[in-house]
């Protein structure tokens, strides 16, 4: 039997974001979206010298990683979402050239709406052939790695953290 590995794959992501995911960010607030859960957590706050809001990042990270709010999480996913678009045939996006994070719960809603879209879009179009590519030239930090395996690490992150913000958002709701 011949299996479509781009559909499998393409699917498995597909079903957690429409079943799981996506509805579990319905009515996100600001509130929410902000909360720190404990001291120092990190955020997405504004930064005066970047004239824009920016994430809360030390690479790299200390040992144990911080905690980190839903805004944060958000940012972290839409940034490896649109990173991965190069493997698609999109430009290359530096880690220090994503889309700003949001300041808002439905800023970053649907700037994560429109990154997921484009990720599935271009997940769907890669093909088998696509997904066996390498992902990086020798020497390169991804080399060895194929396509399917920055894919797979990529759908891991988002099923990941969309986890762990569902779990964030249910103790915010138990206060």
């Amino acid at each position: 039997m011949d299996i479509d590995w781009n559909a499998e794959i393409a699917a498995q992501l597909q079903t957690h974001w429409s079943r799981q995911l996506r509805p579990r960010l319905d009515g996100l607030t600001d509130a929410e979206y902000f909360w720190e859960p404990v001291a120092g957590a990190w955020t997405v706050r504004w930064s005066r010298d970047d004239a824009r809001f920016v994430c809360d990042v030390v690479i790299p990270p200390p040992e144990p990683p911080p905690v980190t709010t839903i805004a944060w999480r958000l940012a972290h996913v839409s940034a490896l979402l649109e990173m991965g678009l190069e493997k698609f045939g999109g430009p290359a996006v530096a880690w220090t050239a994503v889309t700003p994070p949001a300041g808002t719960a439905s800023g970053a809603l649907d700037h994560l709406d429109d990154v997921f879209g484009r990720w599935m879009e271009g997940l769907r179009g890669v093909g088998t052939a696509g997904l066996a590519a390498p992902a990086g030239p020798p020497g390169s930090p991804l080399e060895g790695w194929t396509t399917a395996a920055i894919v797979l690490h990529t759908q891991r992150e988002v099923i990941h953290h969309g986890a762990e913000i569902a779990l964030l958002r249910d103790l915010y709701g138990a206060g």
